[in-house]
């Protein structure tokens, strides 16, 4: 069994992802590990050429800066890099998901157990979304997602990157799980991607929503272009997290300071709000 871990990545300096620790998280169990780096405005490149890993093998792109609806650049750029994993599976990250040390077995076993059955296309895949600090989880973004596909072209990023789904007999994309096969792997994703210097979030959001939008900003996302940092104004309702990061992620743990005290959120009038929009998700 042959594994490809991939990536893309653009101006990762500037905007403080955690690329080098989501790269060297799963290093361990693969073969290979194609990164799709976009011409920068920063040291994007160097950084990843510093790794210095003989399984990295980078392709260099430059981005249509005309497609700029529904972030479709995103899923462009990633299935570049797709196309270039030669393993039997291919194990996608974004430059600010990281893969915990612990989870590592398990999604090798997964891969393993199911190598055969061509029926399964992907594998399934827990998310942890912190924000504002490492010590503060939101739990009513999106639960599960799939990381592992099988590298046989049926399946290829879709949308904004977020997820994968399969292509129908004319080539149409979207083609959800009832047409596939999904398997869970009991693994988890830790997603840092708002966990940044708060005016550092403001801009990459920015940068992120000229992506999707090809006319007038919609007014949920002007937020971002009316503040000079983010505000996080959910902090006191998020859930507390006591469990352990992934040890590459020691460094930027220790380096950042909670973002602020919070009470019990169970003693938030706010907490049953959001409760009762969203439902109870942990």
């Amino acid at each position: 069994m042959k594994v490809s871990g991939f990536t893309f990545c653009r101006d990762a300096v500037r905007f403080d992802y955690p690329l080098v620790e989501s790269i060297r998280s799963i290093l361990p169990i693969v073969d290979e590990y194609v990164v799709n780096v976009g011409k920068s405005d920063d040291a994007t490149l160097e950084l990843v050429r510093s790794i210095g890993d003989p399984k990295i093998r980078i392709i260099e792109s430059i981005w249509d800066e005309s497609l700029r609806k529904d972030g479709l650049i995103f899923s462009q750029q990633t299935n570049l890099a797709l196309a270039q994993c030669v393993g039997d599976w291919a194990f996608y990250l974004q430059a600010d998901e990281v893969v915990h040390e612990e989870d590592l077995p398990r999604i090798l076993a997964a891969m393993q157990q199911h190598l055969a059955d061509q029926r399964v296309l992907g594998l399934l895949f827990r998310y942890l979304h912190f924000k504002g600090d490492y010590q503060s989880i939101d739990p009513w973004m999106y639960r599960r997602e799939i990381r592992v596909i099988r590298n046989n072209g049926a399946v290829r990023s879709w949308g904004d990157a977020t997820g994968f789904a399969c292509s129908g007999p004319s080539g149409e994309q979207g083609l959800k799980p009832q047409t596939a096969t999904w398997r869970q792997t009991g693994a988890r994703i830790f997603h840092y991607g708002w966990v940044k210097d708060p005016r550092t979030l403001v801009q990459k959001k920015r940068t992120q929503i000229t992506y999707h939008h090809d006319a007038a900003i919609p007014a949920h996302d002007r937020v971002f272009f009316d503040c000079d940092e983010y505000g996080f104004d959910q902090y006191a309702i998020l859930k507390e997290y006591r469990g352990s990061h992934p040890a590459v992620m020691a460094a930027r743990v220790a380096g950042l300071p909670r973002l602020a005290r919070r009470r019990n959120r169970w003693l938030s009038s706010r907490f049953y709000r959001e409760v009762l929009r969203h439902g109870f998700k942990g």
